[in-house]
């Protein structure tokens, strides 16, 4: 899988990923008064309120992106109405030839792991019948747990042909307190680094090319660490959060991507779903399709951004 998305973001120049995680006061209030107007202001309305909200985004960027990214917490909170908008966004980006990384950053051991991969990447067994119940290609994975939480999603990977990213070193401020803490028994070595070990131990059950569909997420915000682990992984591919709003620039990027300008593909979620809103696309709040078009406009000017630091790829 991960070749495949390798040669969609080479296709498209543009190593980035549209993070979807909707929030009502994101949405356009035309659509919040048809989907309210439609069901209420129920969590139905709320979901559908996001879903046409989704549809928009994508409708605008996905002939330039290769990828997009819904955060699954930001569907959840709506209940059943939001899972389904959750589904059914995956299912039009996928209609739009996307590919899809489920945001779902789940962690658990033995047969709960395995009903989390099955769920999300893999399939499940209906009787005489088999169902893909989320369809994401890719799933980002907490491994805090070891091994146990891991082995049943480089399984599923193998089997179905799809992919996970794995928390190694996180873009949020606090994600030190355990991640940079120094291994008792080491001189030096930090426990984002042993996760980092251990992630490319997993990826070599499942290489797809040049780079394994095990992947890493991998923080923007933390460029030095970012360079060790690239040089600690060259095979492993990054998801790299933090761009935009999270404060981190192109320039921070560049030590995330190998030399050839390969190896990473960048987050932007706020930064592309809430154009619209902030001040750089003023002009174009009252236009009958604003988020989407300031969508467009912000993703253009990121993927340009990006290529400075890619040598154009």
């Amino acid at each position: 899988m991960i070749a495949a998305l390798c040669a969609a973001i080479a296709q498209k120049k543009a190593p980035v990923v549209a993070g979807l995680d909707p929030a009502l006061s994101m949405v356009p209030e035309r659509m919040l008064k048809d989907a309210y107007a439609a069901h209420g202001e129920t969590l139905k309305g709320a979901a559908e309120a996001i879903l046409s909200f989704n549809k928009e985004i994508i409708d605008y960027v996905y002939d330039l992106v290769p990828c997009v990214k819904p955060q699954i917490a930001m569907y959840e909170r709506f209940g059943f109405e939001g899972v389904r908008a959750y589904v059914e966004t995956i299912r039009y980006a996928k209609e739009k030839g996307l590919f899809v990384i489920g945001d779902i950053k789940r962690g658990d051991i033995g047969s709960t792991a395995s009903a989390y991969a099955e769920a999300h990447i893999g399939t499940v067994q209906v009787g005489s019948k088999t169902y893909a119940a989320f369809e994401e290609d890719f799933a980002t994975v907490n491994a805090y747990l070891g091994s146990d939480g891991v082995k049943p999603f480089v399984d599923i990977c193998n089997k179905e042909d799809k992919g996970i990213f794995v928390l190694v070193k996180t873009s949020n401020p606090s994600g030190g307190e355990l991640q940079d803490k120094v291994l008792a028994g080491t001189q030096e070595m930090t426990v984002y680094e042993q996760m980092a070990a251990l992630v490319s131990e997993w990826g070599k059950d499942s290489m797809d090319g040049d780079y394994s569909n095990v992947g890493a997420v991998t923080g923007a915000t933390y460029p030095e660490e970012g360079k060790k682990l690239r040089a600690l992984m060259p095979h492993t591919f990054f998801l790299v959060p933090g761009y935009g709003a999270q404060g981190a620039t192109a320039k921070d990027l560049a030590p995330f991507f190998n030399k050839d300008g390969s190896g990473a593909i960048v987050n932007s979620s706020r930064g592309i779903i809430a154009a619209w809103q902030s001040k750089e696309y003023e002009g174009i709040k009252d236009a009958e399709h604003a988020a989407g078009e300031a969508a467009r406009m912000a993703a253009n000017t990121m993927i340009t951004e990006l290529r400075t630091v890619t040598g154009g790829n």
